[in-house]
């Protein structure tokens, strides 16, 4: 998608998490909105009501042609962790991959790159299969979207072949600050 926002109306009603509270907002159909964002399967638009986040799971409500995108993605994730035996361990390459694919909806830079990401580990799980644990940060510790992203990283972890669950856990030590940005980061928001 373009850098230019896409004014669109919405299909149906749709819940939405308002930025930055991290509040639950529903949009009622028909309402206008601006796509500003569209990264990592999740659309940050600017609504009547402010700006909010809607998930790639309601892509629909923005239109057809997003919905399309959306089914492809999911289905390529199915299959893809569908390839791996049972009990094979996950490629933490992929897991890093799939870090990069979540965004704080007001930041044109995954979280990975954002520096946000502090560790990740890749244990065995109860059933045989494999759980993941990441400690990441927020930019600001009062960040309303912190159970957001936190969620979306998650959902997006547990799609990599050979994870049965995923813990996400954020804090605050140490606190993250604008060198933990990766170069790539600092490119895409012009700070070299």
């Amino acid at each position: 998608m373009s850098e230019e926002s896409q004014e669109r109306s919405l299909t149906r009603e749709v819940q939405a998490v308002q930025i930055p509270s991290g509040d639950a907002i529903e949009l009622p159909a028909l309402t206008k909105v601006n796509i500003t964002q569209q990264l990592g399967g999740s659309y940050t638009v600017m609504t009547p009501y402010g700006l909010a986040r809607i998930d790639g799971s309601d892509a629909d409500a923005l239109g057809a042609d997003l919905a399309a995108e959306q089914n492809a993605f999911a289905e390529k994730a199915t299959e893809a962790k569908a390839t791996l035996p049972t009990g094979e361990e996950p490629d933490e390459e992929a897991i890093w991959q799939q870090l990069k694919n979540v965004y704080d909806p007001e930041i044109p830079v995954n979280i990975v790159d954002l520096g946000l990401v502090y560790s990740l580990s890749v244990d065995p799980g109860e059933n045989g299969g494999h759980r993941v644990n990441v400690q990441m940060t927020l930019t600001a510790p009062g960040c309303g979207m912190g159970p957001a992203i936190a969620e979306d990283a998650k959902s997006k972890v547990v799609l990599v072949p050979g994870v049965d669950e995923a813990e996400v856990n954020l804090t605050w030590e140490p606190a993250w600050d604008q060198s933990m940005i990766s170069e790539e980061g600092r490119m895409i928001l012009g700070l070299v």
